[in-house]
Order: structure tokens, then C-alpha cells, then sequence
């Protein structure tokens, strides 16, 4: 099957000139989307439009919205003007995050599948004043466990996974059909030495490693606790990451995209980031990464 790429990238720790720079030369690059994440920092919607209007073709896309920091309607008035504004080069990526991001925030938790039924529910139902964009935006919920996955497949244009491995993608192929919007998020080390690869990846994953919603799913593909505890097990590493050079990173990327995902989304763990294990966040623009796989020189 051939391979779509996408990026996922932090905006945060770039100055708004730069950042209309970098994305410019990632749209040059050729890579079909751009996923911006949303912790704290940049609002991801005005973030969308800003960029959206300083490019061209390449999708602008939240990666992922946070359903308690931007209520359903909100969200669906974000989607259609985005949309309408940009020629359809917009998808609404919207996810639950986890009680230690949101709560801090002053949201009361939820548990992730009621709470997303009713957002979506509520979203088709929110009144959108602004003209109807002539393409509507898709709407792609972030989940790994079956509930949410059937959701997805009820409810929405697609499913957004992140850090899971190649049979979680099989089965999320299974269970949201076989029409349906999958990206897949995979870390990726420009790094050919398996020992320093091994390593760079652990730091950045180290955070994602200690929370119990993703322990869940490995633990349900036969990894052990023994697999996420200590930074890690090479075995869970090389199923949720791909390092080598731009060959081997592609030769390990490419299961993903023959199990189903219709994009994998580059997320690479930058070798000069200051990892901190209370943060998901990397802030820096791998540009040899970004080069290396770029699909316009493939």
C-alpha cells in the first residue's frame, strides 16, 4: 500500500514569523498534513486559520483539540469556517487527553466514551450561522481502546491513533471499516545506532510510558508491565517507534500504512530536546528528520 505522510508538531517555542516559515517549507517538503496538538500554549483553531492562510495545499489540522477546553459547538463553528476559509484544507481532530491535563484546567474528568457520544451528538446539532463550507470538514476522533474505536466507526469520519503498535491499527481498521480517515502517529529517531535510537526514544516517550490508558492497550496485545516500566523494553520501543536512517525509518513505517493507517503522522523524538517526564511536549523542528523522509524527493 502505498504511504501518505503527515507531521505532528508542536507550534509552542516558535516566534509566529517562524513558524509561517517553517510550515511553508514543510508544505515545500510535501507532506500532505500538518497535526497541531493543544495542551496549553497556542490556541489550535486561530492557530489553523493563521496558518491555513499563509499556505497553499497542505492540510491544517488540530492534532488533537481538547474536548473539554472547546465545548461542541464551539468546535463545530471552528470546523465549518476553517473549512470554508481554507478550500476544505482543514480536519477537526478532537480527543478526551487524560484527568492530569484537563482537571488542573477546573474540567471534572468524564469517562472518554459517554463524553465523546454526547460531544458528537451535541456537535450535529449546534447551530453554524456562517456560510456552509463548500467541503466539510472531516471530523477524526484520537482513541486506541474499542470503545472509543466504535465511536469512530458510528459517529465520525475517522480514527487518530498515537504511540500504539501496527496490530493496534489492524484492529482499529477492523472495527471503523474500511472507508473511514486513519492516521497513525509514529515516533520516529534519525538515528542508525540502536543502542542511541533505543535511548532518545525513551526520553520522549517517557511520559506517554506512565499513563494507564495506553499500559491498557500494549497490555492487551501481550506486553507486560515489565514492557513500559525502566524507560521501556526494546520489544515495546520498536512497535511504537521507527529509528534507522530514511531507509530503514520507511521500511518500518510502512506496516502501518499496509495495515490500514491511510497517513502516518511523523513525530519524531529530536535528539537536543530537554525531555521532562511531567510533559508531553517537544517543541523542536527536527528538520533532518523532516528532509530525510520528505515525499518530494521520494
Amino acid at each position: 500500500m502505498s504511504m501518505k505522510l503527515g507531521i505532528i508538531q508542536w507550534t509552542e517555542g516558535t516566534t509566529g514569523e517562524e513558524l509561517v516559515k517553517n510550515v511553508k517549507r514543510l508544505e515545500e517538503l510535501g507532506y500532505e498534513e500538518l497535526w497541531m496538538p493543544e495542551v496549553c500554549g497556542r490556541e489550535p483553531y486561530a492557530t489553523a486559520g493563521y496558518l491555513l492562510a499563509h499556505t497553499d495545499r497542505m492540510r491544517i489540522s488540530s492534532g488533537i483539540a481538547n474536548v473539554f477546553g472547546h465545548d461542541a459547538d464551539a468546535s463545530a463553528q471552528a470546523a465549518n469556517t476553517l473549512s470554508e476559509f481554507s478550500n476544505g484544507r482543514f480536519t477537526l481532530g478532537l480527543g478526551v487527553s487524560h484527568p492530569v491535563l484537563i482537571e488542573p484546567r477546573g474540567h471534572t474528568w468524564v469517562m472518554p466514551v459517554p463524553k465523546m457520544n454526547a460531544y458528537l451528538d451535541r456537535m450535529k446539532e449546534a447551530p453554524v450561522l456562517s456560510p456552509t463550507a463548500a467541503r466539510k470538514a472531516p471530523v477524526i476522533i484520537a482513541g486506541h481502546g474499542p470503545g472509543l474505536m466504535k465511536v469512530a466507526a458510528r459517529k465520525a469520519d475517522g480514527l487518530f491513533l498515537f504511540l500504539q503498535t501496527v496490530e493496534t491499527v489492524k484492529n482499529a481498521r477492523a472495527v471503523i471499516g474500511p472507508d473511514k480517515q486513519l492516521p497513525v502517529v509514529v515516533r520516529t529517531v534519525f538515528d542508525s545506532n540502536p543502542d542511541t535510537a533505543r535511548d532518545y526514544a525513551r526520553k520522549a516517550c517517557a511520559w506517554y510510558m506512565s499513563q494507564l490508558p495506553y499500559q491498557k492497550i500494549w497490555s492487551s496485545l501481550g506486553y507486560e508491565e515489565s514492557d513500559w516500566t525502566n524507560g521501556g523494553s526494546d520489544r515495546l520501543i520498536d512497535a511504537i517507534c521507527a529509528w534507522g536512517d530514511a531507509d530503514m525509518i520507511r521500511e518500518k513505517l510502512q506496516p502501518f500504512a499496509d495495515a490500514g493507517a491511510t497517513q502516518v503522522v511523523i513525530y519524531p523524538c529530536n535528539k537536543d530536546e530537554d525531555y521532562d517526564s511531567d510533559s508531553p511536549m517537544s517543541v523542536n523542528w527536527s528538520w533532518e528528520t523532516f528532509e530525510a523522509l520528505a515525499p518530494s524527493k521520494t
